[in-house]
């Protein structure tokens, strides 16, 4: 691999100036922690860059770097290339000064006063010398309910933000980065409640803030009813209400209004023109001829309240107001609303846009006062137009029996869950043109971002096993037609199953349903899929070994959906996440798979999403957790040992956690945590043929020898443990565990015999060890470091021809009914289970064992 790196937009490059954040991974030994790093363009001019590392590798050298750029106009982004080297470009640096009670930043053309206390987290914002934003806070509505005397009454009371901390976690020169974070406070009954963290996003140059909200669940869910949840903001108000201008993004372009609007039934001719100049956002100046007309506008409704309704993922409602008491007039109503408003006078005004604004519905923007001095602009990541959040679960008990739902006892709560929303702040000191804004609209939704080349990805080593896109001969294109179809089906999916909502947009389904033509969303177990089988790595994989955009956009919103809802953040199951259920935290079984910091990884490298980064180091020390909620529970007794846990997928997944951690912070005590499970597995009768349920001790990582065969052994590397165990193999280079994992693969597929007379008895075959199918990615790693034709024959053959282990067959058999409350097209055997793995499977093993493909299939055609 040479020292340059060229990048290429993921999908198009920006319309617009913009400040980009993107990762890249080096080969060992490549990249010294001091080596300098410059930007440069097609034509070697330099671009002003700011780099720092994200990972390391075992040596000290750099595993991945994070990157940050400040586009401008006269940049040539077509081609660019990172290579070692001092920046050769000047740049202007954004100034930041961290003061005793706020801190400011200035990019060069906006400023913005960031508090350290108080609940008013935002204060002024200038876009040069003018004023366009007078605060912005967190606020939201709590609904609870009361019963007496079997009267249900319900109570309704807004909480606001109340600044705990502020850090600067970045300080320039070309980005920064301000994390707040405190709990929403609810002035009645000074209750504090719903933790949140806020990251504020600058660029040298830019007129533009990114904001990221996190909030935590820590209600009850039977009487902590959210109503609403968002984000205001304070815009000063200039001149007459005729040069006042919202705009609200539709379907496909935008509303524009004014409190003020020039329609009257006198609007013809000369004034007819100025209402079109007036829709355009231009300033009228009215002279003394025109007075006759003006004391029409005085005399005209004053509208002072617009909001926009986006109720659900295909119906959206604009409706304007012109005082509290009287009513809302409905506008216009579309599908799916683009999440824009702006809202401004003579002096600027702020456009603020929220991501995925349909997707994750209800959501609503809604702007007050448009008369008065100072007007409000609310950003609703839950509308307070909708019925409140029902965090409750389906029913009063589980279904274990009969829903396949993971244990009977009822732990159903979504105490410690989370859910982000992604917003932009764009500037303007003036009215922006319609076109403007619309390209607004399409950049926050795919946010520019730099990527690399396939190969360079698959080249550095830095992700575990995976193959390049290969369709070099017959059988190859059709593996790859057969991966991209299985994928492409589930893209379809989302659009016709409407997989939307702010609670489940970016998960997908488990199982279906072909009776009523519907996957089973009321069938405990088999409901959404919670990275139940490693999805996430499916799709990252997809997108590594392909570069398209449309897989990069599906496997985020999957990270940024399971990394949150799927995974508690506090309480007494920190750390742990919710088996697939009807609702996501709804199963009994919390366990540390859920959240393995693998499944996210990927996503944080290539963005360096630093709340990705929080959560992956909350569940660094998921092995705890266990010992007061034991995942064999059900099965074993408490005894002499802390807990009990299976070498997978729990071990995997702690593993995953720490090496994460060691790669990240290079703290070798989580090396030295992986290092003790492996050595207590050395030394095993049969080392990783043993348990797989051990005893464990979370303060020392050891793992204590329980029996053969005490459990099942096909969760062990189906959950991510092959993925993660294969990767610890390359950092750790452990030759006995790389000889572990060859014989775990060699091992698990031997008859009942065999298997028995190779462990001396020890190891029957008593207890099940799964589909082969799912074995294939280890059996290919034995294949491959064995060299053992046979082997990978066997492994190929679980994956291409034995259709008793959890086979895909393509092309897929879809067929369209109209047996439903609409046509659907569906494949009735479809298993998100099967598909992940699957996927996965023939990924890895078109990495290990191509060599081998053409000669299995041969000899199975003779057969």
């Amino acid at each position: 691999m040479e020292g340059n790196v060229s990048l290429s937009w993921l999908g198009k490059k920006p319309k617009i100036t913009t400040g980009v954040t993107w990762g890249i991974p080096w080969e060992k030994g490549m990249l010294n922690k001091k080596d300098p790093l410059e930007l440069v363009d097609a034509n070697n001019v330099g671009i002003p860059l700011q780099s720092w590392p994200t990972a390391f590798w075992p040596d000290g050298s750099v595993k991945w770097t994070a990157h940050a750029v400040s586009l401008k106009d006269e940049v040539n982004t077509e081609r660019l290339q990172i290579k070692k080297g001092n920046i050769t470009k000047e740049m202007d640096p954004l100034k930041l000064e961290d003061g005793s009670d706020s801190i400011y930043i200035n990019t060069g053309k906006v400023s913005c006063q960031v508090n350290k206390k108080g609940d008013t987290v935002i204060g002024e914002v200038y876009y040069g010398d003018n004023l366009v934003c007078q605060g912005g806070y967190l606020k939201g509505i709590r609904e609870s309910k009361n019963k007496t005397d079997g009267i249900v009454t319900w109570k309704q009371e807004e909480f606001y933000s109340e600044i705990k901390n502020v850090v600067v976690e970045q300080d320039g020169p070309i980005r920064a980065v301000v994390k707040i974070t405190g709990r929403h406070k609810i002035y009645t009954d000074k209750r504090e409640w719903l933790p949140f963290t806020l990251r504020l996003y600058f660029y040298t140059g830019q007129t533009s803030i990114k904001a990221v909200h996190t909030f935590l669940y820590d209600g009850n869910p039977h009487k902590d009813f959210i109503k609403g949840i968002g984000i205001d903001f304070k815009i000063p108000m200039n001149g007459p209400l005729y040069n006042r201008h919202i705009r609200f993004a539709g379907d496909t372009g935008m509303f524009s209004e004014s409190p003020k609007g020039m329609l009257t039934w006198r609007t013809s001719g000369r004034y007819e023109e100025l209402y079109k100049e007036q829709m355009a956002g231009r300033s009228i100046e009215f002279d003394s001829e025109d007075h006759h007309f003006v004391e029409l506008l005085d005399d005209s409704a004053t509208w002072n309240n617009f909001k926009l309704v986006q109720i659900s993922a295909d119906s959206y409602t604009i409706s304007k107001q012109t005082r509290e008491e009287f009513a809302w007039i409905r506008a216009v109503s579309g599908k799916r609303a683009g999440g824009l408003a702006y809202v401004g006078s003579e002096t600027g005004g702020i456009a603020v846009a929220v991501r995925n604004f349909w997707k994750k519905q209800p959501s609503s923007l809604e702007v007050k006062q448009l008369s008065e001095q100072t007007s409000t602009l609310s950003a609703w990541f839950w509308s307070p137009d909708a019925p409140s959040m029902d965090l409750r679960h389906y029913d009063s008990e589980t279904h274990v029996k009969s829903s396949y739902e993971g244990a009977e006892e009822f732990r159903s709560t979504p105490y410690g869950i989370g859910n982000t929303s992604e917003i932009t702040i764009d500037l303007f000191n003036s009215t922006p043109e319609q076109e403007l804004l619309q390209t607004l609209v399409e950049e926050k939704e795919s946010p520019p971002l730099l990527v690399c080349h396939p190969a360079h990805y698959h080249d550095t080593k830095a992700l575990g096993v995976w193959s390049l896109k290969d369709d070099s001969t017959p059988i190859k294109a059709n593996i790859e037609k057969a991966l991209d179809e299985v994928l492409q089906f589930y893209l379809d999916e989302v659009e016709q199953r409407g997989w939307y909502g702010f609670w489940d947009y970016g998960d997908v389904m488990h199982s279906y349903d072909p009776i009523r033509h519907v996957w089973k969303y009321d069938l405990g177990g088999c409901a959404w899929q919670n990275t139940e089988l490693a999805p996430n790595y499916w799709l990252w994989y997809m997108f590594l070994r392909s570069g398209r955009e449309d897989i990069f956009r599906f496997a985020e919103a999957m990270t940024r959906h399971t990394s949150e809802v799927d995974v508690y953040h506090l309480g007494e199951y920190a750390g742990l996440g919710s088996r697939h259920n009807v609702v996501h935290w709804g199963c009994g079984c919390k366990e540390a798979r859920i959240g393995a910091a693998g499944l996210h990884k990927i996503y944080y490298y290539l963005t360096a999403d630093e709340r990705i980064g929080d959560i992956m180091d909350e569940v660094v020390n998921a092995d705890y957790t266990t010992e007061h909620l034991d995942p064999m529970r059900a099965y074993y007794t408490k005894d002499h040992f802390p807990t009990h846990v299976r070498s997978g997928p729990d071990w995997a997944a702690f593993c995953s956690n720490w090496l994460t951690k060691w790669e990240r912070y290079e703290d070798t005590n989580f090396r030295d945590k992986m290092l003790t499970g492996i050595n207590c597995l050395k030394k095993m009768p049969h080392r990783l043929l043993t348990g797989p349920v051990f005893g464990y001790e979370p303060r020392t990582g050891e793992l204590k020898f329980m029996g053969n065969e005490n459990w099942g052994h096909h969760l062990m590397m189906s959950m991510g443990g092959a993925q993660v165990w294969m990767e610890m193999v390359e950092v750790l280079e452990d030759v006995e565990w790389k000889d572990m994992l060859v014989e775990f693969g060699e091992f698990y597929n031997l008859s009942n015999e065999e298997k028995s007379q190779r462990t001396s008895g020890a190891i029957q075959g008593d207890k099940p060890w799964g589909s082969s199918m799912l074995s294939s990615s280890l059996v290919a790693y034995a294949a491959a470091n064995k060299k053992d034709a046979e082997l990978a024959k066997q492994a190929w053959q679980y994956l291409l021809v034995d259709s008793t282990h959890w086979q895909i067959k393509t092309p897929l058999k879809a067929e369209k009914t109209s047996d439903y409350v609409k046509p659907v097209v569906e494949v009735k055997s479809m298993s998100t289970n099967t598909a992940s793995q699957w996927s996965l499977n023939l990924i890895v093993c078109l990495e290990l064992i191509d060599q081998y493909l053409e000669s299995a299939m041969l000899d199975d055609e003779k057969s």
